[in-house]
């Protein structure tokens, strides 16, 4: 993982991704989406990482995709380029729900457009007090239902909410925004990036199968009638059950220890 466009590191099993363009706000251009794109489907697989950490550096997490370097690019352009974007876009959000490792949002500052989107497209979001957050999409006379988002947003804070926040655009302060659920912490920012690493690494600390099957169901149940979750429910569980991690789980509690799942298969 050698990246052009943001920075990238790894320390015991939390992979962590920097958007580093802080005198754009952390804006994506054509080449950052597609890295960042390729990232996530590329993380999936890769067994040294159990987590990820995904944050800006500076004022913003990031600002959406950059005016000039983006937006301006793409007027007058033919129609097929318009949507090789648009699904180019469209596939860094999928390639962040099917990589089937928790992934933490640290929200450092202002998070709107593409940015709110990949931040509702983790699995936490652990935001600075000053980590104002909008969907801007309308106030650009664009649909708010981008790259996910109306997929995303009303199973974060229901449809309510959803509506108000896509159909207006309008910024929302990091408190009304834990308030609703679309943060699960907000903290001094001064604290965010120790805080996210916590979440990280208690996440990491996690079932390797366990973990990944849990999301690909959050993801699939979502289309499912309730008999068809039960079914699925029951053949994953049964599966799991048959995983050298449900084994250590049990010694574990017989041992009276914690479960040491990030080794159970060396030990296995």
């Amino acid at each position: 993982m050698q990246p052009q466009h943001f920075r990238y590191s790894e320390q015991d099993g939390v992979a962590t991704i920097r958007l580093d363009r802080p005198e754009r706000l952390n804006a994506l251009t054509f080449e950052s989406y597609a890295e960042l794109r390729d990232a996530f489907a590329t993380l999936h697989s890769r067994a040294s990482v159990r987590s990820i950490v995904l944050t800006g550096t500076g004022r913003a997490f990031c600002s959406g995709g950059d005016v000039k370097d983006i937006i301006g690019r793409l007027f007058d352009v033919p129609e097929a380029d318009l949507y090789a974007f648009t699904r180019m876009t469209c596939d860094l959000i999928e390639n962040m729900r099917r990589c089937e490792k928790p992934i933490v949002a640290a929200l450092n500052g202002t998070t709107c457009g593409a940015g709110a989107v990949m931040a509702s497209a983790a699995d936490v979001r652990v935001a600075a007090d000053t980590a104002k957050i909008a969907f801007l999409f309308t106030k650009v006379g664009l649909s708010g239902a981008d790259m996910g988002a109306a997929w995303l947003l009303p199973r974060i804070v229901g449809l309510g909410r959803a509506s108000e926040l896509l159909m207006l655009g309008d910024f929302m302060a990091a408190q009304r925004a834990y308030e609703i659920g679309l943060y699960n912490e907000v903290c001094r920012p001064e604290e965010l990036e120790a805080r996210a690493l916590e979440w990280a690494r208690k996440l990491a600390a996690g079932p390797t199968m366990g973990m990944a099957v849990t999301k690909r169901m959050l993801n699939a149940e979502a289309s499912m009638t309730l008999g068809e979750a039960m079914a699925a429910e029951g053949w994953i569980q049964a599966e799991c059950m048959k995983h050298p991690d449900y084994l250590e789980g049990y010694r574990a509690s017989l041992e009276k220890r914690a479960p040491d799942f990030p080794n159970v298969k060396a030990r296995s």
